[in-house]
């Protein structure tokens, strides 16, 4: 079966509010990094998935994505997949 290869990308809203961000943000200035006018935190996944085909891996990774690794009420995510080529591995 073909596997794919998937990163998902989750971020705040830009509406909710990120302590986080934020606090990083501040952190940037007392080490001496100037310039940073805004600093969002959030969080990649990556990972493979056996699948038919790249629509059914697709439709998968959405549900995943919809239902676990993002909250939707609070969240976006994005989605980038690919063919995994196993004979360039190592």
């Amino acid at each position: 079966m073909p596997q794919f290869q998937a990163r998902v990308l989750v971020s705040l809203r830009p509406s909710v509010l990120d302590p986080a961000g934020e606090a990083a943000r501040s952190a940037a200035q007392r080490i001496g990094v100037e310039g940073v006018s805004k600093l969002r935190i959030g969080k990649s996944v990556d990972l493979a998935i056996d699948a038919p085909d790249e629509d059914e891996a697709r439709r998968r990774l959405e549900v995943l994505s919809d239902r676990l690794l993002a909250n939707p009420v609070i969240e976006d995510w994005s989605l980038d997949i690919e063919p995994l080529n196993h004979s360039n591995e190592s």
